[in-house]
Protein backbone atom coordinates (compact mmCIF):
# COMPACT_ATOMS: atom_id res chain seq x y z
CA UNK A 1 0.00 0.00 0.00
CA UNK A 2 1.57 3.30 -1.12
CA UNK A 3 1.59 6.44 1.06
CA UNK A 4 1.39 10.04 -0.23
CA UNK A 5 4.21 12.27 1.14
CA UNK A 6 2.29 15.53 0.45
CA UNK A 7 0.60 17.12 3.44
CA UNK A 8 -3.08 17.70 2.79
CA UNK A 9 -5.52 19.77 4.78
CA UNK A 10 -7.73 17.44 6.85
CA UNK A 11 -11.38 17.50 5.99
CA UNK A 12 -13.84 18.37 8.72
CA UNK A 13 -15.34 15.24 10.25
CA UNK A 14 -19.05 15.36 10.65
CA UNK A 15 -20.50 14.00 13.86
CA UNK A 16 -21.42 10.30 13.65
CA UNK A 17 -24.99 10.50 14.81
CA UNK A 18 -28.25 9.11 13.57
CA UNK A 19 -29.72 12.64 13.47
CA UNK A 20 -30.16 14.45 10.17
CA UNK A 21 -27.50 17.13 9.45
CA UNK A 22 -28.87 20.70 9.30
CA UNK A 23 -27.07 22.04 6.23
CA UNK A 24 -28.63 25.47 6.70
CA UNK A 25 -27.13 25.74 10.18
CA UNK A 26 -23.81 24.36 8.93
CA UNK A 27 -23.70 26.94 6.13
CA UNK A 28 -24.32 29.76 8.61
CA UNK A 29 -21.47 28.52 10.82
CA UNK A 30 -19.07 28.38 7.88
CA UNK A 31 -20.12 31.88 6.84
CA UNK A 32 -19.51 33.22 10.36
CA UNK A 33 -16.13 31.46 10.49
CA UNK A 34 -15.18 33.07 7.17
CA UNK A 35 -16.15 36.53 8.51
CA UNK A 36 -13.95 36.03 11.61
CA UNK A 37 -11.05 34.92 9.42
CA UNK A 38 -11.39 38.02 7.21
CA UNK A 39 -11.62 40.23 10.30
CA UNK A 40 -8.44 38.73 11.77
CA UNK A 41 -6.65 39.14 8.44
CA UNK A 42 -7.69 42.81 8.23
CA UNK A 43 -6.47 43.49 11.78
CA UNK A 44 -3.15 41.86 10.95
CA UNK A 45 -2.78 44.04 7.83
CA UNK A 46 -3.55 47.20 9.83
CA UNK A 47 -0.95 46.29 12.47
CA UNK A 48 1.61 45.67 9.76
CA UNK A 49 0.81 49.03 8.15
CA UNK A 50 1.16 50.80 11.52
CA UNK A 51 4.57 49.19 12.04
CA UNK A 52 5.69 50.34 8.59
CA UNK A 53 4.46 53.90 9.24
CA UNK A 54 6.22 53.95 12.63
CA UNK A 55 9.45 52.79 10.98
CA UNK A 56 9.14 55.49 8.31
CA UNK A 57 8.46 58.18 10.95
CA UNK A 58 11.48 57.03 12.91
CA UNK A 59 13.58 57.24 9.78
CA UNK A 60 12.30 60.77 9.06
CA UNK A 61 13.07 61.87 12.63
CA UNK A 62 16.57 60.43 12.35
CA UNK A 63 17.10 62.32 9.11
CA UNK A 64 15.82 65.51 10.71
CA UNK A 65 18.06 65.13 13.74
CA UNK A 66 21.11 64.52 11.58
CA UNK A 67 20.24 67.49 9.37
CA UNK A 68 19.55 69.90 12.22
CA UNK A 69 21.88 71.50 14.73
CA UNK A 70 21.28 70.97 18.43
CA UNK A 71 24.16 73.05 19.84
CA UNK A 72 24.22 76.85 20.11
CA UNK A 73 26.95 79.47 19.87
CA UNK A 74 26.74 82.70 21.88
CA UNK A 75 28.89 85.82 21.73
CA UNK A 76 29.22 88.39 24.54
CA UNK A 77 30.76 91.85 24.19
CA UNK A 78 30.55 95.18 26.07
CA UNK A 79 28.37 97.95 24.71
CA UNK A 80 31.25 100.38 25.30
CA UNK A 81 32.74 99.33 21.95
CA UNK A 82 30.54 102.04 20.43
CA UNK A 83 32.46 104.63 22.45
CA UNK A 84 35.35 104.14 20.04
CA UNK A 85 33.31 105.64 17.17
CA UNK A 86 33.41 109.39 16.61
CA UNK A 87 29.93 110.07 15.19
CA UNK A 88 26.40 108.64 15.25
CA UNK A 89 26.84 107.38 11.70
CA UNK A 90 30.04 105.51 12.58
CA UNK A 91 28.48 104.07 15.75
CA UNK A 92 25.60 102.72 13.71
CA UNK A 93 27.94 101.28 11.09
CA UNK A 94 30.06 99.65 13.80
CA UNK A 95 26.97 97.92 15.20
CA UNK A 96 26.13 96.73 11.70
CA UNK A 97 29.62 95.24 11.32
CA UNK A 98 29.16 93.30 14.56
CA UNK A 99 25.78 91.97 13.37
CA UNK A 100 27.25 90.93 10.02
CA UNK A 101 30.18 89.13 11.66
CA UNK A 102 27.87 87.16 13.97
CA UNK A 103 25.52 86.14 11.17
CA UNK A 104 28.34 85.02 8.90
CA UNK A 105 29.42 82.50 11.55
CA UNK A 106 25.88 81.46 12.59
CA UNK A 107 25.91 82.94 16.08
CA UNK A 108 22.64 82.16 17.90
CA UNK A 109 22.82 84.71 20.74
CA UNK A 110 24.52 88.08 21.24
CA UNK A 111 24.91 89.29 24.83
CA UNK A 112 25.65 92.99 25.35
CA UNK A 113 27.01 93.64 28.84
CA UNK A 114 27.87 96.86 30.67
CA UNK A 115 31.49 97.16 31.71
CA UNK A 116 30.56 99.70 34.38
CA UNK A 117 28.23 97.26 36.15
CA UNK A 118 25.08 99.38 35.92
CA UNK A 119 21.66 97.75 36.01
CA UNK A 120 20.73 97.58 32.33
CA UNK A 121 17.89 95.13 31.74
CA UNK A 122 15.84 96.68 28.93
CA UNK A 123 16.36 98.52 25.69
CA UNK A 124 14.28 101.54 26.70
CA UNK A 125 15.97 104.92 26.67
CA UNK A 126 17.91 107.07 24.26
CA UNK A 127 21.55 107.24 23.37
CA UNK A 128 22.90 110.64 24.43
CA UNK A 129 26.39 110.58 23.03
CA UNK A 130 29.86 109.12 23.50
CA UNK A 131 30.88 108.54 27.10
CA UNK A 132 27.37 108.22 28.54
CA UNK A 133 27.38 105.12 30.72
CA UNK A 134 24.97 102.36 29.80
CA UNK A 135 23.35 104.09 26.84
CA UNK A 136 25.84 102.58 24.41
CA UNK A 137 24.61 99.13 25.49
CA UNK A 138 21.02 100.12 24.76
CA UNK A 139 21.81 101.54 21.35
CA UNK A 140 23.93 98.55 20.33
CA UNK A 141 21.22 96.11 21.44
CA UNK A 142 18.50 98.03 19.59
CA UNK A 143 20.46 98.15 16.32
CA UNK A 144 21.32 94.44 16.59
CA UNK A 145 17.64 93.59 17.07
CA UNK A 146 16.64 95.85 14.18
CA UNK A 147 19.17 94.16 11.88
CA UNK A 148 18.02 90.66 12.81
CA UNK A 149 14.33 91.36 12.16
CA UNK A 150 13.15 90.53 8.61
CA UNK A 151 12.60 93.65 6.52
CA UNK A 152 8.85 93.09 6.07
CA UNK A 153 8.33 93.11 9.86
CA UNK A 154 10.51 96.03 10.91
CA UNK A 155 7.91 98.77 10.58
CA UNK A 156 5.70 96.95 13.08
CA UNK A 157 8.30 96.20 15.74
CA UNK A 158 10.66 99.19 15.42
CA UNK A 159 9.05 102.64 15.45
CA UNK A 160 11.06 105.73 14.57
CA UNK A 161 13.89 106.20 17.09
CA UNK A 162 17.10 108.24 17.25
CA UNK A 163 19.18 105.11 17.74
CA UNK A 164 17.97 103.88 14.34
CA UNK A 165 18.37 107.22 12.56
CA UNK A 166 21.18 105.94 10.32
CA UNK A 167 20.12 102.28 10.11
CA UNK A 168 19.54 102.75 6.38
CA UNK A 169 23.33 102.92 5.93
CA UNK A 170 23.80 99.36 7.14
CA UNK A 171 24.52 96.43 4.88
CA UNK A 172 21.70 93.84 5.04
CA UNK A 173 22.35 90.60 6.90
CA UNK A 174 20.67 88.54 4.16
CA UNK A 175 20.29 85.58 6.51
CA UNK A 176 18.02 82.62 5.58
CA UNK A 177 14.96 84.01 7.39
CA UNK A 178 15.17 87.34 5.54
CA UNK A 179 13.05 86.22 2.58
CA UNK A 180 11.59 87.85 -0.48
CA UNK A 181 7.86 87.88 -1.14
CA UNK A 182 7.93 85.00 -3.68
CA UNK A 183 10.67 82.96 -2.04
CA UNK A 184 9.59 79.45 -1.06
CA UNK A 185 10.53 78.10 2.35
CA UNK A 186 9.16 75.66 4.91
CA UNK A 187 9.52 78.24 7.69
CA UNK A 188 8.82 81.97 7.91
CA UNK A 189 8.76 84.71 10.52
CA UNK A 190 5.45 86.54 10.87
CA UNK A 191 3.29 88.91 12.91
CA UNK A 192 -0.12 87.99 14.32
CA UNK A 193 -2.71 90.26 12.72
CA UNK A 194 -5.37 92.15 14.63
CA UNK A 195 -8.22 90.39 12.87
CA UNK A 196 -10.88 88.44 14.80
CA UNK A 197 -10.38 84.72 14.06
CA UNK A 198 -13.34 82.64 12.95
CA UNK A 199 -15.01 80.25 15.37
CA UNK A 200 -12.84 77.17 15.88
CA UNK A 201 -10.00 78.48 13.72
CA UNK A 202 -6.62 80.02 14.49
CA UNK A 203 -5.33 83.56 14.07
CA UNK A 204 -4.11 85.17 10.86
CA UNK A 205 -0.40 85.88 10.47
CA UNK A 206 1.41 88.13 8.01
CA UNK A 207 4.57 86.31 6.87
CA UNK A 208 5.68 88.59 4.05
CA UNK A 209 3.78 86.55 1.43
CA UNK A 210 1.11 87.69 -1.00
CA UNK A 211 -1.47 85.93 1.20
CA UNK A 212 -1.89 85.78 4.95
CA UNK A 213 -1.38 82.49 6.80
CA UNK A 214 -4.00 80.77 8.96
CA UNK A 215 -2.23 79.17 11.94
CA UNK A 216 -3.43 76.44 14.28
CA UNK A 217 -3.73 78.63 17.41
CA UNK A 218 -5.39 81.83 18.53
CA UNK A 219 -2.68 84.22 19.70
CA UNK A 220 -2.50 87.80 20.89
CA UNK A 221 -2.28 90.29 17.99
CA UNK A 222 1.12 91.89 17.43
CA UNK A 223 3.22 88.92 18.49
CA UNK A 224 6.17 87.81 16.39
CA UNK A 225 5.93 84.09 15.66
CA UNK A 226 7.78 81.41 13.71
CA UNK A 227 5.44 79.60 11.30
CA UNK A 228 5.90 76.24 9.60
CA UNK A 229 3.94 76.30 6.36
CA UNK A 230 2.01 73.28 5.14
CA UNK A 231 3.73 71.44 2.30
CA UNK A 232 0.55 71.26 0.22
CA UNK A 233 -0.91 74.69 -0.46
CA UNK A 234 -3.81 75.38 -2.80
CA UNK A 235 -3.26 78.47 -4.90
CA UNK A 236 -7.03 78.88 -5.23
CA UNK A 237 -7.50 79.45 -1.48
CA UNK A 238 -7.46 82.98 -0.11
CA UNK A 239 -5.16 81.96 2.76
CA UNK A 240 -2.14 79.76 3.29
CA UNK A 241 -2.08 77.20 6.11
CA UNK A 242 0.61 76.73 8.75
CA UNK A 243 1.38 75.92 12.37
CA UNK A 244 3.26 77.91 15.01
CA UNK A 245 6.56 76.35 16.12
CA UNK A 246 9.27 77.30 18.58
CA UNK A 247 11.93 79.70 17.23
CA UNK A 248 14.62 77.00 17.50
CA UNK A 249 12.77 74.49 15.28
CA UNK A 250 14.21 75.77 11.95
CA UNK A 251 17.70 75.23 13.42
CA UNK A 252 17.17 71.94 15.27
CA UNK A 253 14.92 70.23 12.69
CA UNK A 254 15.33 72.12 9.44
CA UNK A 255 19.08 72.66 9.62
CA UNK A 256 18.68 76.39 8.92
CA UNK A 257 20.41 79.29 10.59
CA UNK A 258 17.52 81.38 11.92
CA UNK A 259 19.17 84.53 13.19
CA UNK A 260 20.22 85.50 16.70
CA UNK A 261 18.59 86.71 19.90
CA UNK A 262 19.85 89.77 21.81
CA UNK A 263 20.24 89.84 25.58
CA UNK A 264 21.32 92.73 27.81
CA UNK A 265 23.44 92.01 30.91
CA UNK A 266 24.20 94.51 33.68
CA UNK A 267 27.74 93.15 34.21
CA UNK A 268 30.17 90.48 33.09
CA UNK A 269 28.99 88.09 35.80
CA UNK A 270 25.38 88.48 34.63
CA UNK A 271 26.41 87.09 31.26
CA UNK A 272 26.93 83.72 32.97
CA UNK A 273 24.28 83.79 35.70
CA UNK A 274 21.38 84.90 33.48
CA UNK A 275 21.89 82.35 30.73
CA UNK A 276 18.63 81.36 28.98
CA UNK A 277 19.79 77.74 28.76
CA UNK A 278 19.02 75.24 31.50
CA UNK A 279 22.30 74.55 33.26
CA UNK A 280 23.98 77.56 31.65
CA UNK A 281 26.85 77.46 29.16
CA UNK A 282 28.86 74.24 29.30
CA UNK A 283 31.81 75.68 27.35
CA UNK A 284 33.02 79.24 27.97
CA UNK A 285 35.87 80.86 26.06
CA UNK A 286 37.56 84.16 26.84
CA UNK A 287 39.62 85.99 24.21
CA UNK A 288 42.78 87.94 25.00
CA UNK A 289 46.28 88.45 23.67
CA UNK A 290 47.44 86.99 27.02
CA UNK A 291 45.65 83.71 26.36
CA UNK A 292 46.83 80.37 25.01
CA UNK A 293 47.51 80.03 21.30
CA UNK A 294 44.23 78.98 19.62
CA UNK A 295 46.15 76.73 17.21
CA UNK A 296 47.02 74.44 20.12
CA UNK A 297 43.48 74.31 21.53
CA UNK A 298 40.98 71.46 21.12
CA UNK A 299 37.32 71.90 21.92
CA UNK A 300 35.41 69.34 23.96
CA UNK A 301 31.82 68.37 23.03
CA UNK A 302 29.31 70.97 24.18
CA UNK A 303 25.65 71.97 23.98
CA UNK A 304 25.95 75.72 24.52
CA UNK A 305 29.21 77.56 23.84
CA UNK A 306 29.91 81.15 24.90
CA UNK A 307 32.71 83.30 23.46
CA UNK A 308 33.39 86.53 25.40
CA UNK A 309 35.19 89.56 23.97
CA UNK A 310 36.58 92.50 25.91
CA UNK A 311 36.16 96.20 25.29
CA UNK A 312 38.70 98.91 24.62
CA UNK A 313 40.66 97.99 27.76
CA UNK A 314 40.23 94.23 27.50
CA UNK A 315 38.44 91.78 29.79
CA UNK A 316 40.57 92.92 32.73
CA UNK A 317 38.62 96.19 32.97
CA UNK A 318 35.31 94.30 32.97
CA UNK A 319 36.48 92.01 35.77
CA UNK A 320 37.71 94.92 37.91
CA UNK A 321 34.41 96.82 37.54
CA UNK A 322 32.24 93.83 38.48
CA UNK A 323 31.65 93.83 42.25
CA UNK A 324 30.21 90.31 42.09
CA UNK A 325 33.55 88.84 41.04
CA UNK A 326 36.35 88.15 43.51
CA UNK A 327 38.84 87.06 40.84
CA UNK A 328 41.36 89.49 39.41
CA UNK A 329 42.59 87.20 36.64
CA UNK A 330 40.03 86.90 33.80
CA UNK A 331 41.36 83.48 32.77
CA UNK A 332 39.89 81.99 35.96
CA UNK A 333 36.36 82.73 34.74
CA UNK A 334 36.52 80.63 31.58
CA UNK A 335 37.02 77.02 30.58
CA UNK A 336 39.44 78.22 27.90
CA UNK A 337 41.35 81.51 27.62
CA UNK A 338 42.57 81.87 24.04
CA UNK A 339 44.65 84.20 21.93
CA UNK A 340 42.84 83.89 18.60
CA UNK A 341 45.32 86.09 16.70
CA UNK A 342 48.87 85.24 17.81
CA UNK A 343 51.75 87.36 16.49
CA UNK A 344 49.42 90.24 15.66
CA UNK A 345 50.95 93.11 13.74
CA UNK A 346 48.83 95.85 15.33
CA UNK A 347 48.99 96.84 18.99
CA UNK A 348 45.23 96.57 19.24
CA UNK A 349 42.51 94.52 17.58
CA UNK A 350 39.11 96.14 17.36
CA UNK A 351 36.16 94.14 18.69
CA UNK A 352 34.46 93.83 15.33
CA UNK A 353 37.75 92.49 13.96
CA UNK A 354 38.21 90.17 16.94
CA UNK A 355 34.80 88.57 16.33
CA UNK A 356 35.67 87.76 12.72
CA UNK A 357 39.15 86.50 13.57
CA UNK A 358 38.06 84.42 16.57
CA UNK A 359 35.00 82.81 14.99
CA UNK A 360 37.02 81.96 11.88
CA UNK A 361 39.65 80.26 14.06
CA UNK A 362 37.01 78.40 16.08
CA UNK A 363 34.89 77.33 13.11
CA UNK A 364 37.12 74.42 12.10
CA UNK A 365 37.40 73.28 15.71
CA UNK A 366 33.61 73.29 16.08
CA UNK A 367 33.31 71.31 12.84
CA UNK A 368 35.75 68.75 14.25
CA UNK A 369 33.47 68.25 17.27
CA UNK A 370 30.28 68.02 15.14
CA UNK A 371 31.38 66.67 11.72
CA UNK A 372 27.90 65.44 10.72
CA UNK A 373 25.97 68.62 11.56
CA UNK A 374 24.70 70.95 8.86
CA UNK A 375 26.45 74.32 8.62
CA UNK A 376 23.09 76.06 8.99
CA UNK A 377 23.16 78.00 5.75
Amino acid sequence: MSTDSAVTKPKPVLPQTNEKVSWKKRKAELKEHKKEWKRAKLIKQLEKRKQQEAAENTKVEENRSSKGRSYTVSVALPGSVLDNAQSPELRTYLAGQIARACVVFCVDEIVVFDEQGEDIKSIEGEFKGVGKKGHACIQLARILQYMECPQYLRKWFFPVHKDLQYAGLLNPLDSPHHMRIDEESEYREGRVLNKPPKQGKGSLVSCGLRKDVRIDKQLQPGLRVTVKLSKTQSQENKLYKGVVVAPHVPRTEGGLYWGYTVRLASSLSSVFTQSPHKGGYDLTIGTSERGTNVDQATLSPFKHMLVVFGGLQGLEASVDADLNLDATDPSLLFDMYLNTCPSQGSRTIRTEEAILISMAALRQKITAVFPDVSSGL
